[in-house]
């Protein structure tokens, strides 16, 4: 059976993943390729696109929380165990969409992807099933403006990343909001984006009233992340065709589409591969430019 494509679009709530995936799935179709959004957030109950495949026909934290006397968080857990238990029903639903590429939509509850296990094994069903599959992961770039939001932000990314054991791309999404808080940014857009020398962020929460009591501490997070060096982020403003190419390109090769055999390849695409193929200083200049009014120099 021939391997169907797709990306798991995670991360905490207000990241934007529905708005991504709505105008991902847009940008794809006009570059030729049939894409199709599935949504497995038995919470979102106020779909902004058109879902080929929706959970809640199955489940809804809704009527959990109802029927079990649970909470939102313990009625999500639930829903999401519900649809492990009943992975045939969401296969023979994918199923009908074969060939196409698959965007899947996924809850915002961050325990799902850092230590909880069902959605990890609802993932390894669907590889097994000849999905392959990669993670895109969102943070808010509003998490940049205090460097404790942003160590916990790398904490997360970095949880995910070794919970969930597949390829993963990481985006720093709504950077075209952070001249809102620009004069906040201990540091320039690219420093957040590569994740540079975390010292910087050290002597910053060394300095923080609410952090420098937890000295010990702080240093042994930085060191941690640094020991791993596994995260960066891709900048991303949804109305950024710029952006939209990167991601793409990077997300292709994740997932191993871009190997894909009769790939259809027409003017559009190559366009847009040419586009991104711009030098990586000359992008990080255009993204400085256009969405850091920080006058930082790292």
């Amino acid at each position: 059976m021939p391997a169907s494509f797709g990306q798991l679009v995670m991360g905490p709530p207000g990241s934007g993943k529905s708005t991504y995936c709505k105008e991902i799935a847009e940008f794809l179709k006009s570059l030729g390729r049939e894409v199709v959004i599935v949504n497995i957030d038995p919470a979102n109950d106020e779909l902004i696109y058109e879902a080929a495949v929706d959970v809640s026909d199955l489940i809804t934290v809704e009527d959990v929380m109802t029927h079990k006397n649970l909470g939102p968080n313990g009625g999500l857990i639930y829903s999401i165990e519900y649809l492990e238990k009943n992975f045939i029903w969401f296969h023979e639903s994918l199923s009908k969409f074969k060939g196409k590429y698959f965007i899947f939509d996924c809850p915002g509850q961050i325990e799902l992807y850092t230590h909880h296990n069902s959605f990890k094994r609802i993932v390894e069903k669907l590889q097994g099933a000849g999905f392959k599959l990669c993670a895109v992961y969102l943070v808010d770039s509003h998490y940049c403006n205090e460097p404790g939001k942003f160590i916990s932000a790398l904490l997360m990314t970095l949880s995910a990343m070794l919970h969930m054991e597949m390829p993963h791309i990481n985006i720093l999404s709504k950077v075209d909001m952070m001249q809102e808080f620009a004069d906040k940014l201990p540091f320039s857009l690219e420093y957040f984006t590569e994740v540079m020398d975390l010292n910087y962020i050290l002597e910053c929460l060394q300095e923080d009233k609410f952090t420098k009591k937890y000295k010990k501490l702080n240093a042994a997070i930085v060191d941690l992340l640094d020991g791993y060096s596994l995260v960066s982020f891709l900048p991303l403003n949804i109305k950024d065709k710029r952006h939209l190419v990167q991601v793409k390109n990077n997300f292709d090769k994740a997932n191993g589409y871009i190997y894909k055999a009769g790939e259809k390849t027409d003017v559009q695409a190559l366009l847009a591969c040419a586009v991104g193929s711009q030098p990586e200083s000359d992008r990080l200049g255009i993204d400085r430019d256009l969405y850091s009014a920080s006058t930082h120099d790292l």
